[in-house]
């Protein structure tokens, strides 16, 4: 089986170009689409909170509410502003192209290195709490976690070099259970406490003392942790060309849903969770705990756990999804190399699902699985790009001034200043914590998309015609290399005379004994071609040729010389390993040699 071959059984048959198709979504199916990049978060952003404030002591546990309200408040802002994105853009832009646009290329850059570390970091917590939730259902699976969560990121990573189908249906099926059981669990427990008087139990067992002081820098890092709840909100903005007209209308009314959802569920959650005194632990998600707090260890219990661990998947899958798209757009634009811009196989921009399923598995690798431990990476980055795109926004109104361009500059500008606050909180919270990371990978990206974007440029300039008179005339020497003399290389001989009528062979003698049956074997076979011998008193082969082609090529800038390389290619692959790999070591030395051209003549045995 060849590579070919082995690659189409893995991965699938090609599709033709016009098989590309995008599925126009209405409302209800464009909430469910979007829906699990932007709710998964409620899975474990109150568990963030609370995992700051215990260091306080269980007593700080109350503060969690007015912090989930507060980030409640961010979400609307947010919300308000990325209205007015979609309308600004109804082609659909991502923070790093609204940026771009107005503010220019390194704010851009900037904005596409934050949102590319986004998205590695989407996936890397998403399957580690999409693990965490399992694991908090089965806790005999806990020490497999990285295990897991890592071949978790393979599959989703293998099925997106396949070609998978963003389909509305099965999206709509595990994002509306997702919202259905999660509403659930939040009206059911109100209920039980509020009428049934479901009884509020005493701190568990694992509660933990007081390690810090309860303060203001304390809770603005519970804040800064539970901020995570607005990762997502971007993707509708992203995706307006994927609506049913009118496309800006829609995508806005699915926007505005998916935030009340948010908000209701994130602040209810939040709520039900200090009411009942729940302490964050290293082997039980706070849902978990919650859950079967008011369900029971029965079937509804299980049930939430089950659609947290589908709909994290799925909030994974979707940045890869993002993740090849804002590659390409920065590929195109010449800031990533132009293999990101190029579609696979089966119609995806399959090297960026490549290095996002890398990435992702090294961070969840690196960090144990944690999702804690991966949080104070993740909020920085994407505070960064919604700063950037908000206050793009706002320049944007204030240049063009369309009508209502004072309001719109306002809402803009109150999500700017919203973000940014967060933003610094997020930084100076979590700097120690490992933001510092995302700042120092954040200045190399932007370093290296500006290297790649000035060697595009400098090759677009070398190789432009503008001005270009022409070259003066091309001299051309071509050599034989010869090792032996046998069919191979009579068959190359045969090749080379038919590039030129002046073709030498060249040999490096090792041995004289050698040479002269070499020689002998030349004035037969040789078809008439002069054979030029190259002495090496220390045995080696690449030293004299080297030496005698730079004398070549010290002719002038206008010669060029054609090494061919007579090569026999065995019946069986095993069978190279057999031979040397001369052949090899000559092409690589002679791999960046100006006006040098080499080329194998294949003979195949039988």
């Amino acid at each position: 089986m060849n590579l070919n071959s082995l690659k189409k059984l893995l991965v699938g048959s090609p599709l033709a170009t016009a098989q590309a198709r995008h599925e126009r979504l209405g409302k209800a199916t464009g909430l469910a689409v979007f829906a699990s990049d932007n709710l998964s978060s409620v899975a474990y952003a109150t568990e963030e909170i609370l995992l700051i404030l215990v260091l306080a002591g269980t007593a700080a546990l109350t503060f969690a509410v007015p912090i989930g309200v507060a980030i409640g408040v961010v979400i609307a802002v947010v919300i308000s502003s990325y209205r007015q994105t979609i309308a600004a853009y109804p082609q659909g832009a991502s923070d790093y192209l609204v940026t771009k646009d107005n503010m220019g290329v390194y704010p851009g850059l900037t904005a596409g290195a934050a949102l590319l570390i986004d998205y590695t970091l989407t996936v890397a917590v998403s399957v580690s709490a999409a693990v965490a939730a399992l694991t908090s259902a089965l806790p005999a699976l806990y020490p497999y976690r990285v295990l897991i969560g890592v071949s978790l990121v393979g599959l989703i990573g293998f099925a997106n070099l396949r070609g998978i189908r963003e389909s509305a249906r099965f999206f709509a099926v595990w994002s509306y259970l997702f919202i259905g059981a999660y509403a659930l669990l939040t009206l059911y427990g109100f209920v039980a406490y509020a009428v049934w008087g479901l009884p509020v139990l005493p701190p568990a067992p694992h509660a933990r003392e007081a390690t810090e002081t309860l303060g203001v820098f304390l809770v603005l890092r519970a804040f800064a942790s539970g901020a995570v709840a607005l990762t997502g909100i971007e993707a509708v903005s992203d995706g307006v060309t994927a609506f049913k007209p009118p496309e800006v209308k829609n995508a806005q009314a699915v926007l505005v849903a998916l935030g009340l959802i948010m908000i209701a569920l994130f602040v209810g959650l939040t709520l039900l969770a200090s009411i009942h005194g729940i302490v964050p632990h290293v082997t039980e998600t706070v849902v978990s705990q919650l859950s079967r707090r008011i369900f029971g260890s029965g079937l509804l219990y299980y049930f939430v756990q089950a659609i947290s661990v589908i709909i994290l998947a799925l909030a994974a899958n979707t940045a890869f999804a993002d993740f090849p798209r804002l590659s390409y757009f920065m590929a195109r634009d010449g800031y990533l190399p132009r293999q990101f811009a190029s579609r696979g196989d089966r119609l995806v921009y399959s090297n960026g699902v490549i290095i996002l399923g890398l990435a992702s598995a090294a961070l969840i690798a690196v960090f144990d699985g944690s999702t804690h431990a991966l949080i104070p990476l993740y909020a920085l980055g994407v505070f960064t790009s919604f700063t950037l795109s908000q206050t793009s926004m706002v320049r944007r109104w204030i240049s063009r001034r369309p009508a209502g361009w004072r309001w719109r500059a306002a809402v803009s500008g109150l999500g700017a200043a919203t973000t940014g606050l967060v933003m610094v909180i997020v930084g100076v919270t979590k700097f120690v914590g490992g933001a510092w990371i995302v700042v120092i990978l954040g200045g190399l990206l932007i370093a290296h998309f500006a290297s790649i974007n000035r060697h595009y440029r400098q090759v677009a300039a070398q190789l432009s015609l503008d001005g270009f008179e022409g070259h003066p005339p091309m001299e051309h020497t071509v050599l034989v290399l010869v090792g032996d003399l046998h069919k191979g290389v009579i068959h190359a001989l045969q090749y080379a005379r038919m590039l030129s009528p002046s073709v030498k062979g060249v040999y490096v003698e090792l041995d004289p004994d050698k040479t002269r049956r070499l020689e002998e074997k030349w004035i037969k076979w040789g078809m008439g071609a002069p054979l030029v011998v190259l002495s090496s008193p220390y045995r080696s082969l690449l030293h004299p040729f080297l030496e005698y082609l730079g004398q070549l090529l010290a002719l002038g800038d206008n010669h060029m010389v054609t090494i061919v390389i007579p090569e026999f290619v065995p019946a069986r692959w095993w069978q190279h390993l057999l031979h040397n790999q001369t052949a090899l070591l000559i092409k690589g030395a002679l791999l960046f040699r100006k006006n040098v051209v080499v080329t194998n003549v294949p003979y195949h045995l039988r």
